[in-house]
């Protein structure tokens, strides 16, 4: 029965609605189901319901009202956003020019804020919510660093930039 009632499944799908189906026992002794009544087999019409039809409906789009901005809402997030741990006194010896800085906030991070590198004026890495972010293979010579508040594509705040010398050992 399994099968007999797949296979009427399929004819109901695929027949246009006006469509006759007829149920017939096949030579095997199976029930089987047809578009058109089998020469010399009695066969009974099957009575289909009606098919539901649904109209569609052009999506609605409501545009949520812009947020007030306030005169009195602070302009930075954070009272402390710097970066740690990069001299600038002396060269930043990094042979491979692999080094770690850490980022210093107050208050803490917040959800879903996240920290974003900008080497020599550019994004670098991907943003974390980790305040120790690693630069990985950065050339010899003079860069400049700061670290991004980011929430999404949206600059909550950047620290000042702070400038370095990274030397690496040269081998010929």
């Amino acid at each position: 029965m399994g099968r007999g009632f797949s296979i009427l499944l399929l004819l109901l799908l695929a027949l246009p609605a006006a469509a006759q189906i007829y149920k017939y026992t096949d030579a095997d002794g199976n029930t089987a189901y047809s578009n058109q009544p089998p020469d010399g087999v009695p066969a009974q019409a099957v009575e289909l319901p009606p098919l539901n039809s649904v109209e569609t409906q052009a999506p609605t789009t409501q545009e949520a009202p812009p947020l007030p901005e306030s005169d009195d809402a602070p302009r930075n997030t954070y009272d402390l956003l710097e970066l740690a741990d990069i001299p600038t006194e002396e060269a930043l010896r990094a042979n491979n020019g692999t080094f770690t800085v850490s980022v210093r906030t107050q208050p803490r991070l917040q959800s879903p804020h996240l920290f974003r590198l900008l080497l020599d004026g550019q994004p670098y890495g991907q943003p974390s919510n980790v305040p120790r972010l690693q630069l990985v293979n950065i050339d010899r010579g003079e860069h400049s660093l700061a670290v991004q508040v980011i929430d999404g594509e949206r600059l909550v705040q950047q620290s000042e930039t702070v400038t370095f010398t990274v030397q690496r050992v040269h081998l010929p």
